[in-house]
């Protein structure tokens, strides 16, 4: 993320200062909620009446079962002890080393009195959710809690007392929180020292909460009755989000957010959008426009919706299975594992056993802080699944997950970090892993990969329960020091990643840059590596790393949703080139790539002129191989801040940023064209005269074959294609009348591509053959049975010859196909010529 004190070019255009997110000056132009809440806020600055005494609860609600930072909140809490503990953990600083879960046991917790006039509205539920701070209901569906109030997200406040005049940091390091599997009722207000000033944050419209929130926050699970707004009242700038599996019943505003993704989900309707809005599966969500302005930003160019997820799997989740238990008791609980869905959309709350599967909790190895991964290892050798508690958790070895179907979940954003340069995670050549919830920081000594998905050439998966990393956020450096060459490496064929934020720290605790900051200091190579096939990401950011973000080697790759800034730092351009070319692009796709798609792809530059010597540039965001089944759809480029920037979106298509027109530029899709003619094979069975044809295509599909029968009218070599005369579809194999003894042939694909005209010669059948002369001469033979070609080659005396029918000259692969039998039989080896 941008750092947040980088200064700021005074007029230079950043996230919020263009059309779909107003800049200070128009903001209660453009957005006339904020103004008609703001007189709201002056009465309550006045009486501060919002602030709550509280009674102390220390000790309350905390779980022998699962450990002092996991807290349990029931019926027999009241709103103000509910809204005190909340409150006392939402403090934390950003590399905070605490961590917080909090569940809310099913029942309904705060009165809906006041949701008409959420400022005077008393007995609401109603906190600030902090860094390290994750609340979940326990229900089986989001429905069995409900809060009347709001949890909520505030965007950091340096200016006083009037917040319109910064609107950095805002919400751009709002990270590492989330909320999941609950009701919620908006009733917002201010809290704490927010609700004493002039101009409180946290004031929104009836009816709506705020989750101002940048990188791993992600909200699942969730049923919001009324409005969300994902940014801060004046506008404040924040930097990307995720939801998945929920839905918002009123409108989502999302305003001054750069990206956001939206995975199958409801919503009453949606407003904004700055640059990548994208939308998978989900019903209410707004037409694609994007690129429909090639520049700039605003929610007239900047969305994407993809009418169903290729692939999906929501996360694992703790509840309450039995009713009435005792929640201290490990028998109360079960683990709902979600099975994995193609082509799908809108929510899925069901817990049947179609929709997945309940693991109780004993089947859990339940760890607490301070565990050691020799401890954890030996759980999962001997079976078990885990169940990580909050905590940071320092491994002297990797885990190593070697059984099929292993779950690991941590809650409370639990945190692994290996010291001794190993991985946190090793997966083996095993199917059906599940890891969730879960945040790796790297250690001081280097380690060449953190989570290791399979070992190289792994070959076990299933592509019904596909191996599943989801909210799994890796740091390489921020609290310390932190080494690693690649965060995520997958070698395991169908794994799906569901929101991954990898990060090469750009700033360390307080929002400077410090000595465990820096070119060779913070050292990562890669994000994410995919060396294996049939791998979908949905949701995937990566930033900041020093070489290619992310490389794809695998085929059949698929991405939903990219969102990556550049490394701030690179000292000079020569210390950052990919072999001949300027910088390394953030995505890049393996030259020996043949299919992929990528879709919502936004890749940004701030090459910050404080830490580096001189300006750098990067060829192209996005790098791909020129081959037509390798498709980018809606790609943008953005010029944050700085100098140097990013010369074209995608290899050499879309506009440079900066340029005198726009720092930030759109590009509809990007495909390489389909050259390559079919290939036509032309099989002829000579007693009976029949020729057989045959056609494929290597990039599209086949649209028609056609014949025509004779030579050409007028004499030419064999490909001449200025006859048009006498051709006709072809629907099955055509028996040649007695008096032809030439059929042409051709074939089109759906990109247009003609192949070469090629013929075969059937000749005409004699006579049959008289019985001996008187002479006792022998009789000449009757032809062969069958023969063959492709385009052009007639075989004769049986033989087969294969010719490449059109496209480039490249790697040709043979698969023969020759006729054997007689009149009537057919055994075919077939051969085709393909790139």
């Amino acid at each position: 993320m941008r750092h947040p004190h980088t200064p700021h070019a005074p007029g230079a255009p950043r996230a919020g200062a263009t059309t779909g997110a107003a800049s200070p000056s128009s903001l209660k132009r453009t957005l006339p909620r904020a103004a008609a809440v703001g007189l709201l806020a002056l009465t309550l600055g006045t009486t501060g009446s919002i602030a709550l005494a509280a009674p102390d609860v220390s000790g309350r609600g905390t779980s022998t079962l699962f450990g002092n930072n996991v807290t349990i909140l029931d019926d027999s809490w009241t709103t103000e002890q509910i809204n005190q503990a909340l409150q006392a953990a939402s403090h934390e600083t950003e590399f905070s080393q605490n961590r917080h879960q909090f569940f809310f046991a099913p029942g309904t917790y705060g009165s809906p009195e006041g949701a008409d006039d959420p400022l005077s509205a008393t007995d609401v539920i109603n906190s600030e959710l902090g860094y390290y701070q994750v609340v979940s209901g326990l229900g089986a569906s989001p429905t069995d809690v409900t809060l009347n109030g709001a949890i909520h997200v505030e965007p950091v406040r340096s200016c006083e007392p009037n917040p319109w005049d910064c609107q950095s940091p805002g919400s751009l390091t709002r990270f590492w929180r989330s909320l999941s599997n609950m009701t919620i009722n908006p009733i917002q207000q201010p809290v704490g020292e927010d609700a004493q000033r002039p101009f409180p944050s946290g004031v929104t419209e009836p009816h709506q909460m705020r989750y101002a929130v940048s990188q791993a926050a992600p909200l699942r699970r969730m049923n919001i009755t009324g409005d969300l707004t994902v940014f801060g009242r004046v506008g404040e700038y924040a930097s990307g989000g995720y939801m998945a599996n929920s839905r918002v019943t009123g409108a989502m505003v999302s305003g001054s957010q750069q990206q956001w993704y939206t995975r199958n989900s409801e919503l009453g309707s949606w407003e904004g959008g700055v640059w990548n809005m994208v939308f998978s599966g989900v019903s209410g969500a707004p037409d694609t426009n994007f690129g429909s302005i090639t520049h700039g930003a605003g929610a007239d160019r900047s969305l994407t919706n993809v009418p169903t997820t290729p692939l999906s799997r929501e996360a694992p989740f703790l509840y309450v299975s039995t009713p009435g238990g005792d929640l201290d008791d490990a028998a109360t609980y079960s683990v709902f594992i979600p099975r994995a869905h193609a082509d799908s959309a809108g929510v899925d709350w069901s817990t049947s056993a179609e929709a997945g599967s309940a693991l109780p909790l004993s089947s859990f190895h339940i760890t607490h802080q301070g565990e050691t991964a020799a401890s954890m290892n030996e759980a999962l050798a001997a079976g078990k699944n885990l169940l990580v508690t909050p905590g940071v958790y320092h491994l002297e070895e990797a885990l190593r997950i070697e059984r099929a179907d292993t779950v690991v979940l941590g809650l409370g954003m639990a945190t692994l970090t290996p010291d001794t340069g190993s991985a946190a995670i090793e997966v083996g050549d095993v199917p059906g892993v599940k890891i969730a919830g879960l945040t790796v920081d790297a250690g001081a000594q280097e380690s060449d990969v953190l989570v290791k998905i399979g070992p190289r050439g792994a070959t076990a998966s299933d592509q019904t329960d596909p191996t599943t990393l989801t909210d799994v956020f890796i740091r390489v450096g921020g609290p310390w020091v932190g080494r690693a060459v690649t965060s995520i490496e997958v070698n395991s064929p169908h794994t799906l990643l569901d929101h991954i934020w990898a990060w090469r720290a750009d700033h360390a605790s307080g929002g400077v840059v410090d000595d465990t900051i820096g070119w060779g200091v913070n050292t990562g190579d890669h994000g994410v590596v995919v060396n294996a096939d049939a791998v979908t990401a949905t949701g995937l950011f990566v930033e900041h790393y020093q070489k290619n973000q992310v490389i794809w080697n695998g085929e059949g790759g698929r991405t939903v949703f990219y969102q990556s800034e550049l490394p701030y730092d690179p000292p000079t351009q020569a210390q950052w080139m990919d072999g001949e070319r300027r910088g390394y692009a953030s995505y890049k796709v393996g030259e020996k790539v043949r299919t992929h798609s990528a879709t919502g792809m936004g890749v940004y530059s701030f090459f910050d002129d404080t830490r580096i010597q001189e300006p750098s540039f990067v060829e192209s965001g996005i790098q791909v191989p020129d081959t037509a089944g390798v498709s980018v759809t809606s790609a943008v480029s953005a010029f944050l801040n700085g100098v140097g920037g990013i010369d074209h979106v995608v290899n050499d298509a879309g506009a440079a940023v900066p340029s005198q027109e726009s720092n930030s530029q759109f590009l509809v899709s990007y495909t390489t064209p389909d050259t390559t003619a079919p290939v036509v094979q032309a099989s002829v069975d000579r007693v009976t005269r029949t020729v057989t044809l045959l056609a494929s295509d290597e990039s599209s599909e086949v649209a028609s074959i056609e014949y025509a029968l004779g030579a050409p009218a007028q004499d030419g070599d064999e490909g001449d294609e200025g006859d048009e005369a006498g051709w006709v579809v072809y629907t099955g194999p055509v028996v040649m009348p007695q008096h032809v003894t030439v059929l042409r042939y051709r074939a089109t694909d759906t990109a247009g591509n003609v192949s070469p005209v090629g013929q075969v010669e059937v000749p005409v059948i004699p006579d049959p053959t008289p019985g001996p002369t008187p002479d006792g001469s022998t009789p000449a033979p009757t032809p062969d049975s069958t023969d063959s070609g492709a385009n052009g080659s007639g075989g004769k005396g049986g033989n087969s010859t294969l010719a490449r029918t059109g496209g480039d000259a490249g790697t040709l692969t043979l698969f023969a196909l020759a006729l054997l039998g007689s009149a009537g039989g057919a055994l075919w080896i077939r051969a085709r010529l393909t790139r």
